[in-house]
């Protein structure tokens, strides 16, 4: 093979962690996978590593104390990061409810040279109730369950996200556009 050939079968794509943090039923995964459509139409290698299914096959026996939340956040960052240090664009919506918990894994992405970017979907806990996708919130109320990040259990909002959305204000279109937008200003789209 000639170096010409080598250079154009070489290039590669520009990978990143985009990670989607915000309350249960706020949107995260909704407007994950509306962008990771739009991204792959365009032609880029994307993958959504949804928080429920993470939970099922990654992390099955994690409960919710805060240990097992940060251990949780750690295997998803450390798979995200593999991804994107191979040029994938990786959705990650997952609630993350510790700062703490997220700067690791932000730190993990800066110490491999590879691109993290956090995108807060600032849903007020009053919509994510009304919305209730998954029943935590009405099962939360009648006493069922306890520890539901926003409502009895902590949920520390970014101070400084790279992306604020506030999901309850517009479309999904219009929250993945938003998104999107701010790849195609970091050069990642």
């Amino acid at each position: 093979m000639t170096t010409d050939q080598e250079s154009s079968m070489s290039v590669t794509e520009t990978g990143a962690t985009i990670w989607l943090t915000g309350l249960p039923s706020a949107g995260k995964t909704t407007i994950a996978y509306e962008l990771a459509g739009r991204l792959r139409t365009e032609g880029h290698k994307v993958e959504v590593l949804d928080g429920d299914e993470i939970r099922e096959f990654l992390s099955a026996g994690l409960g919710f104390s805060r240990e097992d939340r940060h251990t949780n956040v750690a295997r998803i960052g450390f798979v995200a990061e593999l991804l994107a240090a191979n040029g994938v664009k990786v959705l990650v919506p997952v609630i993350a409810p510790f700062a703490d918990s997220r700067e690791a894994v932000r730190k993990r992405h800066a110490a491999e040279s590879t691109t993290y970017l956090e995108v807060h979907v600032a849903t007020p806990v009053e919509v994510c109730s009304a919305r209730d996708v998954k029943g935590l919130y009405a099962k939360q109320a009648a006493g069922e369950i306890s520890g539901l990040t926003g409502v009895d259990d902590p949920y520390e909002a970014p101070e400084s996200p790279d992306l604020r959305i506030e999901s309850h204000q517009q479309t999904v279109q219009e929250s993945a556009a938003a998104l999107h937008a701010l790849l195609t200003e970091r050069g990642l789209a």
